[in-house]
C-alpha cells in the first residue's frame, strides 16, 4: 500500500474539506483518489470545536473500521450574516465587501496560502544552502574544497565543454580539448550535459568557477524543494512532515559530503517525480501518456547522472515487489498499467538514449568497469552511526576509516537519528508502506558496506556485493553511494512518523512537544555547516591575457606543467577559463586502461614518461639528471602531442626544480607575465 492510500483511508470525503487539485494515485483498488486537505473552514456550529488537524490512520494488516462521519449543515441564508456572500465551493461564508468590491484595509488578515507556503519552504531551503557553500561563493575561482581539489577542475571542465556544444557546435559526446590526441568519451564521465547547457549564459558571463558553486547551491535547494512537493502533495498532509523529509533530502550529511565536489551527484531534482510517477503507472488509466512522460525524466536524468538514476530505478523495484510480497492482490490491479507504461517508457527512453548509450559503451575510449580500488568502496557500519563531517556534530577525524573519503561520507546519520529511525519502524510496524520503506532501506544499507562488511576497521564477513559486483551496470557503480538512497528512505520514514502523531492518543500540546523534542535529537547533531575551503592559485595572467594565442594554433597543445592529471588539474581549470579555447594533454577522468575500448576503466589516460617525471619533481622538488635517453622520448611524447608552448607559473609548488628539469629537455625558458614560457614549434612541428 502507498502513501496515498494511508491518507485516504483515513480521511473524511465530505465536500467541506474534498480538495480535488491533490491526486494521488496509488497501488490498491480504484484507479485515483482524492486526497482532501485540512485548508478550508468548516461551518459553525453549536457544538465544540477543536483545531487539530485530520488524522491520518496508520495502515494495517487487521480489518479496520471507520467511524461515521456527522455532516454538520451549512450555514443558512437566515443565519448568514447581512452582506455576507456564500461560496458554493467551500460552503462557507465570505466577509461583506465595500463598494469597490475589496474588504476593509483595517479588516483585511493575511492568508497562508498553499502557494505562500511553498515559496516560503523553497526560499528557507534555498537561504540553507547558500548558508551552506557560503565560503566558496566569497571567491568562486580562488576557493576549493581542501581535499579533492581535482573533481570540481573537472566539472569546471565539462561546463566549458558545454560552452562549446551551445556556441560551435562541438560534438557533445567525445572532445579531444584534453588528453589529446586520444581524446575523451564524455558519456562515460558525466559530462552533465543537462545542467551545462542550460548554464551556458552564466558560464559565458562568469566564468565555469561560478557556474560550478551555482550548481552545488541550487542542487541542495532544488532537491530538498523538489521532495517537500512531491511529500506534501501525493504522501503526507501535515506541511511539517514534508518540510522535515524534504530538508533530510537535500541537507543530509551524504549530501552534504558531496556537495564540495559533485554537483551531478546532488542534484536529484528529478528523482521524487520519477519516483511519483513511477507509483502513479501502477494504477494509470493512461498508462501510454504516463510511460511517456516517465520516459523524458528519465532521459533527462541520465544526463545529470546515470549512476543515482539506476539507484532509483533499483530503489522502486524493491520497494513495489516487498509492497506486492505482502499484498499479493495489488499485482493483479497492477500489473497491466504497469507493463504498458514501463514499455512505453523504455521505448522512448531507449530511443532518445540509444546513440549516446552507443558512445559510451561502444564508442572511443570506452571503457567497461571500475578499478579495483573504486569497486571496494564500501561503508563501515559503524558510518551509519556516525556524524558526518560537513555538519555540526561532524568530526573528521573521527571519522577516518569509517568511509573511503571525504568526499564519500554516504551515510552518517548520528547514534540519535539512526535509533529513531528504527524506532520508527518499530512503532508503525503494522503499516504496509512502513514495512516495504524498511525492506528497501536495509537492501540499499547493507549494498552500502562493500565488498568486506566492517565495524570501526575490522572486518566481519565478506558482503553481497562481492557477488553483485560482476553483474552489467553493477560493474561500474561505487558502492558506498547506495547509502545515499537510505537517506531518503530515512527522510521518509521521518515524515510518515510526524503525521502519524495525530493517531497518538495524548493532548496536542503533549504531542507537539514529543514531536519537537524528536526532531531536534535526531537532525540538530547533523545540521549542516558551511562548506570548509581553502583558496587556490588562480589563473595565470598568460592565459586569461590571452598570451598564450601568439604561440598555439588550433590543432596544437599548450602544456600546462606540470602535465595535467588526477592529482594535478590547473592546466584543466586554465583550459576552462577560455571555454577550451586550447587543447591540453593528460588530464582528469576515466578511459581504459591501455586505450582499447572495452578495458577496465582507471582515472587519466595512457602513462607518460615526461608526465611522470614532472609529476615527481613536482612531488619531491628534486631536480633530476636527464640522459639523451630520457630527453628523446620526452620529446617524441611532445611531437606526440603537438606541442607549441609549455608553461610553467611561477607561483606553483617547486617551481624552481620543474624548470631546471623542462630546461633540460627542451631548453632555457623565457620569462612572459606570471609564467615561464617554452616555445617548443621548432622542436614538434615537422614542417619545421
Amino acid at each position: 500500500m502507498t502513501p496515498a492510500e494511508t491518507r485516504a483511508a483515513a480521511l473524511p470525503q465530505s465536500a467541506d474539506v474534498a480538495d480535488s487539485s491533490s491526486e494521488v494515485v496509488t497501488l490498491g483498488e480504484g484507479a485515483r483518489s482524492q486526497v482532501p486537505t485540512a485548508e478550508t473552514t468548516a461551518p459553525v456550529t453549536d457544538a465544540p470545536t477543536t483545531d487539530a488537524p485530520v488524522t491520518d490512520a496508520p495502515v494495517t494488516d487487521a480489518p479496520t473500521t471507520t467511524a461515521p462521519v456527522t455532516d454538520v449543515p451549512p450555514a443558512t441564508d437566515a443565519a448568514r450574516p447581512a452582506g455576507a456572500v456564500a461560496d458554493p465551493a467551500t460552503k462557507t461564508d465570505l466577509r461583506p465587501a465595500d463598494a469597490a468590491g475589496a474588504a476593509p484595509a483595517g479588516r483585511r488578515r493575511f492568508r497562508w496560502t498553499r502557494r505562500r507556503q511553498d515559496l516560503a519552504v523553497f526560499g528557507g531551503f534555498l537561504l540553507t544552502a547558500i548558508w551552506v557553500t557560503s565560503q566558496i561563493w566569497v571567491n568562486p575561482a580562488g576557493r576549493v574544497a581542501s581535499l579533492y581539489s581535482s573533481d570540481p577542475a573537472q566539472v569546471q571542465f565539462f561546463l566549458a565543454h558545454s560552452v562549446r556544444v551551445v556556441l560551435h557546435g562541438e560534438f557533445p559526446f567525445f572532445t579531444e580539448q584534453f588528453n589529446y590526441p586520444d581524446g575523451v568519451n564524455l558519456m562515460a564521465n558525466t559530462a552533465i550535459l543537462a545542467l551545462g547547457i542550460p548554464m551556458v549564459p552564466v558560464t559565458l558571463l562568469f566564468g565555469p568557477a561560478v557556474t560550478f558553486v551555482l550548481l552545488v547551491t541550487l542542487g541542495l535547494a532544488g532537491t530538498a524543494s523538489a521532495w517537500y512537493f512531491v511529500l506534501s502533495r501525493h504522501v503526507v498532509s501535515n506541511p511539517l512532515a514534508a518540510i522535515v523529509g524534504g530538508w533530510f533530502c537535500g541537507f543530509s550529511p551524504a549530501m552534504l559530503s558531496h556537495a564540495s565536489w559533485h554537483p551531478n551527484i546532488i542534484s536529484q531534482f528529478l528523482l521524487p517525480f520519477i519516483v511519483w510517477r513511477v507509483m502513479v503507472i501502477t494504477r494509470s488509466t493512461r498508462p501510454y501518456r504516463d510511460g511517456a512522460l516517465l520516459a523524458l525524466l528519465v532521459t533527462a536524468q541520465a544526463f545529470i547522472n546515470e549512476e543515482i538514476l539506476l539507484f532509483t530505478a533499483m530503489g522502486c523495484g524493491i520497494f513495489l515487489i516487498a509492497v506486492v510480497v505482502q499484498r499479493p492482490a495489488l499485482w493483479s490491479a497492477a500489473w497491466r498499467p504497469l507493463a504498458k507504461a514501463l514499455a512505453t517508457c523504455t521505448v522512448i527512453a531507449g530511443t532518445l538514449l540509444a546513440y549516446p548509450l552507443y558512445i559510451q559503451f561502444a564508442g572511443p575510449m570506452a571503457y567497461h568497469g571500475l578499478s579495483d580500488a573504486v569497486r571496494d568502496y564500501g561503508n563501515d557500519i559503524a558510518a551509519y552511526f556516525a556524524p558526518g563531517s560537513p555538519t555540526i556534530g561532524g568530526n573528521q577525524r573521527a571519522n577516518v576509516n569509517l568511509a573511503p573519503n571525504y568526499s564519500e561520507e554516504n551515510a552518517f546519520f548520528g547514534w540519535s537519528l539512526a535509533l529513531i529511525a528504527v524506532g520508527i519502524v518499530l512503532w508503525l510496524r503494522r503499516e504496509v508502506l512502513v514495512r516495504a520503506l524498511a525492506a528497501t532501506a536495509a537492501f540499499y544499507t547493507v549494498l552500502s558496506l562493500g565488498e568486506r562488511i566492517s565495524w570501526w576497521d575490522r572486518e566481519l564477513i565478506v558482503g553481497p556485493w562481492e557477488w553483485l559486483v560482476r553483474l552489467p551496470l553493477l560493474d561500474a557503480v561505487v558502492p558506498t553511494r547506495f547509502g545515499m538512497i537510505t537517506s531518503v528512505v530515512v527522510a521518509i520514514l521521518l515524515a510518515l512518523a510526524i503525521e502519524r502523531t495525530r493517531t497518538l492518543s495524548l493532548d496536542r500540546r503533549t504531542v507537539r512537544t514529543l514531536t519537537v523534542a524528536g526532531l531536534v535529537l535526531a537532525l540538530l547533531p547533523i545540521a549542516p555547516m558551511p562548506l570548509p575551503m581553502t583558496s587556490r592559485p588562480p589563473v595565470p595572467k598568460f592565459i586569461t591575457s590571452d598570451r598564450w594565442r601568439a604561440y598555439v594554433g588550433p590543432e596544437q597543445t599548450l602544456v600546462p606543467i606540470p602535465v595535467p592529471s588526477m592529482g594535478n588539474t590547473h592546466g584543466m581549470r586554465w583550459a576552462a577559463s577560455t571555454n577550451l579555447d586550447f587543447k591540453i594533454p593528460g588530464g582528469y577522468f576515466l578511459a581504459p586502461r591501455n586505450g582499447n575500448t572495452g578495458d577496465p576503466g582507471r582515472f587519466n589516460g595512457r602513462p607518460s614518461g615526461i608526465g611522470r617525471l614532472l609529476e615527481d619533481v613536482a612531488t619531491t622538488g628534486r631536480t633530476p639528471e636527464l640522459d639523451d635517453r630520457q630527453r628523446r622520448r620526452s620529446l617524441d611524447e611532445l611531437r606526440s602531442w603537438r606541442a607549441a608552448v609549455l608553461v610553467l607559473p611561477l607561483r606553483q609548488p617547486h617551481s624552481e626544480p620543474l624548470r631546471q628539469t623542462v630546461e633540460q629537455l627542451v631548453g632555457p625558458a623565457r620569462l612572459e607575465l606570471d609564467v615561464w614560457v617554452w616555445d617548443v614549434r621548432s622542436l614538434t612541428d615537422p614542417r619545421t
